[in-house]
Formats: structure tokens, C-alpha cells, sequence
């Protein structure tokens, strides 16, 4: 039932507005930022049905990558070589960005090098040293270095990492507090002027010539001259023809581990399994590809399927040689967006209506370049 609201918040949280974003997660942070900066005298507010964001955004596995040697080896067959470069430009980028507006302290970045683990049979040495110098002479012109991807089979034996054939390592990765992210993006924007209104469950949206009215649930309407759809996977709840597959990624951590032998960022498995150390903690999540019809889902919820596979890769390539050294402290699940391709959908969706979505599992690298992109294309 709608409650009663006073003039002074008529006239001041709820008043009519030039730019409603919904959705206050990284790339709706980010779309507010480059709102405000190119244009610092329009009102913006950005409105979400979570008291904080809830989709990937605060729910990742704090990665600031671009994407492993595999995973884009995959890509570039799946994509083309084009398409695939274009988003890892975009991803790299925007790992730069948040390294300019943030410093290392505040969202504990580290550029720790990102990691890729080859099991035993999984590929020749012969062809990973052939994708491995194929990657580089096409990465050159986005990372500006001639070695983005070398074999670093060193590691191996000081990390212990079970049946581990090979391991290629990228100096230009590393790691950073999801959270902390977020919440310095929001106190930056919010000191630009924007508001930010959590806890408003959206009824409907009607669409006119002049005007775009939100009604919500708690209170009034909220009338806006443009509004930015930044809600990733549950997007599909709002414009039902938009090519977007919601993905869950689950993830777990463990208890400390005494003298934890490796730092960085690791996938393997074309990056369906990524961990890294977090306070002499693994990170641990992934998994999706082993139930991929089940985890193209919107709940929350982790799943004991899923749990125990990542759990099985704890104990037999992480850390076979830790049994009993550790408990599982904590369980948690975010929600991507996927579809046909990876490319994120940055469109005018009708006269005043614009999206920002489908970021593929790289929201925190590509948000700030897909942000900017769909800032240039409202005004």
C-alpha cells in the first residue's frame, strides 16, 4: 500500500527527473558518473529493488581481469577474432579506468598477475605455445606489451596444484574488493549529486511522449525525462525480448591456511573455475559448465550440486596436499547475464528508453567503457 509523502520530499527525492537509472550496480554507478561529468546540471536518480545491489556486483569473485588464454582462444572461435579483441580492448580499458579514478588503497587493488591452470591431457604443449604467441601478436596493440601470456610451469611445484601439466601467466591482472568498489562509486556519484533511492520495488513503467512515469509499490510515481535500464540479467523481467540468459555463479571460501602457497588470480577450464587468495583464504567459485540448465537461473540460493563440485576442485587440484586443514566459512551466489555472444547490449531500446546490459561475467572490467558508451548515446 502506497504511503502519504511530504512536499519536501515531493520536491526533493521524488521530484521529476532527467535521468532515471534502474539498477544500482556497477554499470548504473558507472552510467551516473559519466552522466554527471559530461553533464553536471542533470538530475539523476538511480532507483533498485535491493537495499544494495544484489545482482554480480557485490557478489563476484573480486577479479580484475580480461579474460584467460583459453577463454579467449574460445572466443575467437566462437565470435571471430574481431569481436573478441573489441571486448577484451573494452575490458582492458576499463581495468584502467577504475585504476584512475580509485586509488590501490581504497578498493584494495593489487595487480597481483592472473593465472591460467592447464590439467594434464587437456592440450599439447606445442599448441598452448602456439596459442600463447598467436594471443600476443594480436593483444599488442590493446596491452602495449609483446609477452601478455607466457608459460610460468616455475609455479607449479611451489603451488602444488594437483595434476597441473602447465600454467600461463598474465603480469596485467590482479585482484579487488567487489564491495569496496561499489561502495566508493557510490560516494562519488552521490557527491556529484545523484540520488540513489534502495528498497523500491518498480509495479510498472508507462511510456509516453514527454514523460516516463515508474510507479512504485511503497510511494508515488516517479515521472523522468529518460530512463537507463542497467539491471544485467533481470533486465529480461522488464523488456522480455532482449537476448539475455541469466547465469548463476556460485562461489565459496574457506577458513585460513597456513602458509598458503600462491597469490594471484587463477582460472582454468576456459575460466569456468577461477579462485584466488584472499587473506590466506581460498576464493573459490565457478562450476557453471557442469549444469548449465540449472544455473541459467535468477535464485540466489547456492546449490548443494554445485557446492560439491567446486569442493571436489579444492581438495584435488588447489589443495591436495591441505586435507583437514581447512572448513568451508562461507557460501554465496551472484547473478550474470549471458546470450547469444558476449558483446554487452548498449542500446536506445524506444525515444527515451536506453539499456546497459548483459555484461557476460566482466561487469567489473567492462562497466566503466560500457557506461561511457551509453552516456554518448543519451546525450
Amino acid at each position: 500500500m502506497a504511503i502519504d509523502i511530504s512536499i519536501w520530499e515531493r520536491e526533493t527525492f521524488f521530484a521529476p527527473q532527467d535521468v532515471i537509472i534502474i539498477g544500482s550496480g556497477l554499470v548504473g554507478l558507472w552510467s551516473a558518473f559519466y552522466l554527471k561529468k559530461a553533464h553536471p546540471k542533470l538530475k539523476i536518480t538511480i532507483i533498485d529493488r535491493g537495499l544494495i545491489p544484489t545482482g554480480a556486483s557485490t557478489r563476484n569473485a573480486g577479479f580484475a581481469c580480461f579474460g584467460s588464454l583459453s577463454e579467449l582462444v574460445r572466443d575467437a572461435q566462437l565470435m571471430g577474432t574481431d569481436k573478441m579483441l573489441q571486448l577484451v580492448e573494452m575490458r582492458h580499458k576499463g581495468l584502467e579506468r577504475i585504476q584512475k579514478y580509485f586509488s590501490d588503497k581504497i578498493i584494495d587493488f593489487e595487480l597481483c598477475g592472473g593465472y591460467e591452470l592447464y590439467e594434464e591431457n587437456k592440450i599439447s604443449t606445442r599448441t598452448l605455445e602456439e596459442n600463447i604467441a598467436y594471443l600476443n601478436s594480436l593483444l599488442k596493440p590493446i596491452t602495449d606489451t609483446k609477452k601478455t601470456f607466457r608459460l610460468a610451469d616455475e609455479m607449479i611445484a611451489q603451488a602444488g596444484f594437483g595434476t597441473t601439466k602447465h600454467i600461463v601467466k598474465n603480469n596485467l591482472e590482479g585482484y579487488l574488493h567487489s564491495g569496496k568498489l561499489v561502495q566508493a562509486l557510490l560516494h562519488k556519484v552521490q557527491g556529484m549529486g545523484v540520488n540513489v533511492l534502495n528498497g523500491i520495488e518498480i509495479s510498472s513503467i508507462e511510456y509516453n511522449d514527454k514523460n516516463i512515469e515508474i510507479k512504485m509499490a511503497q510511494f508515488f510515481n516517479l515521472s523522468t525525462t529518460k530512463l537507463l535500464l542497467c539491471t544485467n540479467a533481470f533486465t529480461k523481467n522488464l523488456i522480455p525480448e532482449l537476448d539475455i540468459i541469466p547465469a548463476r555463479g556460485q562461489v565459496l571460501l574457506t577458513s585460513p591456511i597456513a602458509n598458503l602457497p600462491f597469490k594471484g588470480t587463477f582460472h582454468s577450464d576456459e575460466g569456468y573455475y577461477y579462485f584466488r587468495n584472499l587473506g590466506n583464504r581460498v576464493l573459490l567459485g565457478g562450476a557453471r559448465n557442469k549444469a548449465f540448465a540449472d544455473e541459467a537461473t535468477t535464485d540466489m540460493q547456492t546449490s548443494d550440486f554445485i557446492q560439491q563440485e567446486l569442493e571436489a576442485y579444492l581438495a584435488n587440484v588447489i589443495l591436495p596436499g591441505f586435507k583437514n586443514e581447512y572448513t568451508i566459512e562461507h557460501r554465496w551466489a551472484g547473478i550474470m547475464a549471458f546470450g547469444a555472444e558476449k558483446t554487452p547490449i548498449v542500446k536506445q531500446l524506444s525515444t527515451n528508453v536506453f539499456c546497459a546490459v548483459r555484461m557476460s561475467g566482466m561487469g567489473v572490467a567492462l562497466a566503466p567503457v560500457v557506461a561511457q558508451q551509453v552516456a554518448g548515446l543519451m546525450y
